[in-house]
C-alpha cells in the first residue's frame, strides 16, 4: 500500500490481465531471498534457504526456485501463508530489521518449532525489496521506470517497485489464490504494518465483518507523518485508525516511550492503551477480559495482531533497533494475544522490529530475541490452526 494512505487504495485494482500466479511468481523471491545479494552473504542465505526447503547441499538457486514456485502453485489450499517483507527503509533509529524474514525462518528451522514445515502453512516467500525505497508514491516516474526495468524483465508498468507497494499488491493476490487463508507478516520495520492491516481491513469489509486491530508496542506509532512522510514506522498505525473511524476498535498494549501521555492518545484519537506499567502489575486474565469486552461492545468480528517486539522487554528480545526498557514479557504478550484470539478468529497478523544484526553484545543475542519472535508467530499459527 502506498504512503498515501488514501482508502481507495486499499484494494489494489489489477490494471493487466496477469494471473495472479503468475504475478505472484514475479513479485517475491524464494523464502529468505528478498534482501538483493550478489556476492557478501548470498552463500549463507543460499544455505539458509536450502534448509528451509528441504533441498540437498549442492542445490542451486534454480533448484531453490523451483521449490519456491511448487509452495506457491500448492498455497491455495493452506490455511496461513506466511509472507516476508525484508525492508528497513521505513525505521527510524538503528536499522537491521531487513535480516529478520531470513533469520527467524532460519531459527525456525534449526531450534523449531517447524511452524513452515506444517501442511497448514505456505512460506510463499519474500517480497525483492530494492533497500533504498519505501512506497511508490514518494518515487519521480524515472526511478519508477528504472526500477521496473531492473526487477521485471519487461519493464511491467502494472507492477509496483517498492517494498510496501509490493506487499500490497502480493497480499492482494494471495486473497486471490487462498481465499481461506490468515496472511501472517515477517517485517521488515513497522511501516509494513501498514499494507498488511490494510489489506485485511479491505478483506473484513468485503465480507461484511468489524476488524479490531490488537496492537504491541512500545511506541504509539500514531503521528499522522513524520518528517513529512505520512507512512513509516511512527505513522502506520494513525492511518490504520483512521480506516476504522477512531471508534475504539485499536487497543494498544506495551507503551512506554511516548512525548505525550495517555490521556492526550486516548482523548484526541478514541483508542484505548494499556501502558507497559499496568499491563505488569495487571493479571494477564483481567487485560483480556478488558480487551474482549471492549471489542464485543464495538462489534467487533476478527482481529488483526501486530506485534513490534520492542513492546516485549529487552531481557527477552534485545535484537531491536528501539529497545525500551519495562516492557512485557513474552508470557505475557503470548497470554493476552492466546485469550483475545481464543474468543474472535485471526484475520492477519504481523510480527515486526525484530533485528537480527543488532545487540551482539548481549549474551544470548540474537537467538533468544529470534526465540521470542518464533514463540509468537506460533501462536498466531495454532490460533488459525485451532479456529
Amino acid at each position: 500500500m502506498a504512503s498515501c494512505g488514501a482508502e481507495d487504495r486499499l484494494a489494489p485494482v489489477t490494471t493487466d490481465r496477469t494471473p495472479a500466479l503468475e504475478r505472484l511468481g514475479r513479485l517475491l523471491a524464494p523464502a529468505g531471498g528478498g534482501v538483493y545479494l550478489f556476492s557478501t552473504g548470498k552463500a549463507a542465505q543460499r544455505a539458509v534457504q536450502r534448509r528451509i526447503y528441504r533441498l540437498s547441499d549442492d542445490a542451486d538457486d534454480g533448484a531453490i526456485e523451483a521449490a519456491h514456485r511448487r509452495v506457491l502453485a500448492a498455497a491455495g489450499g493452506a490455511r496461513v501463508v506466511v509472507l516476508g517483507v525484508p525492508t528497513d527503509t521505513g525505521a527510524g533509529f538503528v536499522r537491521g530489521a531487513n535480516q529478520a524474514p531470513l533469520e527467524i525462518r532460519r531459527h525456525l528451522v534449526e531450534r523449531g518449532p517447524d511452524l513452515l514445515g506444517r501442511p497448514e502453512a505456505a512460506d510463499v516467500g519474500d517480497v525483492r525489496v530494492v533497500p533504498h525505497l519505501l512506497a511508490d508514491d514518494m518515487l519521480a516516474e524515472p526511478q519508477i521506470r528504472a526500477c521496473r526495468a531492473a526487477l521485471y524483465e519487461d519493464g511491467d508498468v502494472a507492477l509496483p517497485v517498492s517494498p510496501l507497494d509490493m506487499a500490497s499488491r502480493a497480499l492482494s493476490d494471495l486473497a486471490e489464490i487462498a481465499p481461506k487463508a490468515v496472511p501472517i507478516v515477517i517485517g521488515g520495520d513497522h511501516s509494513v504494518g501498514w499494507p498488511a492491516f490494510a489489506a485485511a481491513f479491505a478483506r473484513a469489509e468485503r465480507q461484511g465483518m468489524r476488524l479490531g486491530l490488537l496492537h504491541f508496542d512500545a511506541h504509539t506509532d500514531l503521528l499522522p507523518h513524520r518528517l513529512g512522510v505520512r507512512i513509516c514506522f511512527a505513522t502506520w498505525a494513525y492511518h490504520a485508525n483512521e480506516l476504522l473511524g477512531r471508534d475504539g476498535r485499536l487497543v494498544q498494549v506495551g507503551i512506554r516511550a511516548s512525548g505525550r501521555d495517555r490521556g492526550h492518545w486516548e482523548a484526541s484519537l478514541g483508542v484505548r492503551q494499556i501502558w507497559a506499567e499496568e499491563a505488569r502489575r495487571r493479571p494477564v486474565d483481567d487485560v483480556v477480559a478488558e480487551i474482549v469486552e471492549r471489542f464485543e461492545r464495538l462489534g467487533v468480528d476478527a482481529v488483526y495482531v501486530s506485534n513490534d517486539i520492542d513492546g516485549t522487554d529487552p531481557a527477552f528480545a534485545a535484537a531491536t533497533g528501539t529497545p525500551e526498557p519495562g516492557g512485557l514479557s513474552p508470557e505475557q504478550v503470548r497470554g493476552i494475544t492466546r485469550g483475545v484470539l481464543a474468543r474472535f478468529p485471526l484475520w492477519g497478523a504481523d510480527l515486526v522490529e525484530v533485528a537480527p544484526p543488532l545487540a551482539h553484545e548481549v549474551p544470548g543475542e540474537p537467538e533468544r530475541t529470534l526465540a521470542t519472535a518464533a514463540a509468537y508467530l506460533a501462536d498466531y499459527v495454532d490460533a488459525v490452526v485451532a479456529g
